[in-house]
């Protein structure tokens, strides 16, 4: 069994407030298209989202980033046609909020996975060297096989994007995928 975990794709993160620019707008449609794919095939489906307060000051990321994600922004929406798919597939899409950059880190993702016999993660979105990263990396710790589709992930750092590409690979044992389900 396999599910798609859809990560941080949002308007803040793709032209607001903290952006990836030209290479999320770029893989937007990918995001969208094999979001849709996995609704169709009846896969779980994860809308794994950033969610931040403003000025907490006992979040680690305020001192590290401008505000972005803020619960009830627009900057918190689903960027371009994602919102669309979405919103058609709500019943088929688990909507999860996140607090860290891992999508593990402090909600129910792991037992809504192992309650479904999920052994498969596909991982998309942003930002790939980081919340892309530890998402991968923990799944990687509880014992899931990884995919990560290259052309549907991206970030602000290009060197850190290709870092994290390598290091999905040669380090967790993921397989990098382009342009297939």
């Amino acid at each position: 069994m396999r599910a798609l975990v859809v990560i941080d794709f949002t308007n803040d993160f793709i032209d607001g407030s903290l952006p990836v620019g030209q290479p999320g707008i770029d893989i937007a449609p990918r995001v969208s298209q094999l979001t849709e794919q996995f609704v169709k095939n009846g896969d779980f489906v994860v809308m794994a989202v950033d969610m931040h307060e403003a000025d907490d000051p006992y979040h680690p990321e305020t001192k590290l980033f401008p505000p972005h994600n803020l619960r009830g922004s627009k900057g918190r929406e689903l960027y371009g046609e994602l919102k669309a798919v979405y919103e058609d597939n709500k019943d088929a899409i688990y909507w999860m909020d996140k607090t860290r950059y891992s999508a593990f880190s402090g909600t129910d993702l792991e037992l809504k996975l192992r309650g479904r016999g999920i052994t498969e993660l596909h991982l998309i979105g942003v930002c790939t060297d980081i919340c892309v990263l530890h998402t991968a990396v923990d799944a990687y710790n509880r014992g899931f096989d990884i995919i990560i589709h290259e052309d549907a992930v991206a970030s602000f750092n290009p060197d850190g994007h290709k870092w994290a590409l390598g290091h999905f690979q040669g380090s967790i044992g993921a397989r990098i995928v382009s342009a297939e389900v």
